[in-house]
């Protein structure tokens, strides 16, 4: 039987979930963060097929979502979004060190995973953590200050002010450089990368980590990455994606 057990971490709310039956025993684990304007539940479907192989599965929630939201307006959550996503980074340590003290995981084996703006937030937090042994993309794109400046565009396209001085942008752009993947590939360090991403997606376009991964060629080891552009996929991952995710993370962390 599959167990979902609700924690707080400190100020986080966190499902985890497992087998009944190992609920004492340290698993190979993995930390998966949901997408923008979804919520921790959104993703038990991932939790659940991995539970099944003998993984356990933590989903915190992000701030400004779920238990952590309030009824905020989408110019408010809009203009948050990069503070949602550097403090779901920065908040990583503390779900790390929970999971660990508390014998949830083998300490050696924690994966990181999201979909959308969880992905984005995984290929980030690459660039700060070296304990993440391997890491899911599922609609994300490591190139932060190319997205950022992506989606000033098209708000502005929609005649939406967010309400930025240019010294603002600036100051946005330079943090954001920290976290780029995509301008500091070698931090990727030889761990492995599944990667997920349709080709007609209009909300996470696909150039950011299909330049990523072409670019870094020359970098990565073979098979480092596991690149999957699905042809006629926009911004939802399919079943046949979701379940070559699960069986990559099987493969590679067990």
């Amino acid at each position: 039987m599959i167990q979902v057990e609700k924690v707080i971490v400190e100020e986080i709310p966190m499902l985890v979930v497992g087998k009944q039956d190992l609920k004492n025993i340290p698993l190979p684990g993995l930390i998966f963060l949901h997408g923008f304007m979804s919520a921790k539940e959104h993703n038990l479907h991932y939790a659940y097929l991995l539970a099944e192989r003998g993984f356990r599965v933590f989903l915190p929630e992000a701030i400004m979502h779920g238990e952590r939201g309030d009824d905020y307006s989408e110019r408010v959550m809009s203009k948050s979004f990069w503070k949602i996503v550097l403090t779901s980074i920065k908040e990583l340590p503390k779900i790390k060190h929970y999971i660990t003290e508390y014998g949830y995981v083998i300490h050696d084996r924690v994966a990181l995973g999201g979909t959308s703006m969880g992905a984005i937030t995984t290929l980030g937090a690459l660039t700060q953590y070296n304990w993440i042994k391997a890491a899911v993309s599922m609609m994300g794109t490591p190139a932060y200050k190319d997205f950022a400046q992506g989606q000033l565009n098209e708000f502005a396209k929609q005649g939406i002010d967010l309400g930025y001085s240019e010294a603002e942008k600036e100051a946005i752009f330079n943090d954001l450089a920290k976290y780029d993947l995509s301008i500091q590939p070698e931090k990727l360090n030889g761990r492995p990368l599944f990667v997920w991403h349709g080709e007609s997606d209009p909300v996470v376009p696909i150039s950011g980590i299909h330049s990523f991964v072409e670019s870094g060629a020359s970098l990565f080891k073979d098979e480092q990455i596991t690149y999957m552009p699905d042809k006629y996929a926009g911004h939802a991952v399919t079943r046949k994606g979701l379940l070559e995710a699960i069986n990559w993370i099987e493969e590679k962390v067990i």
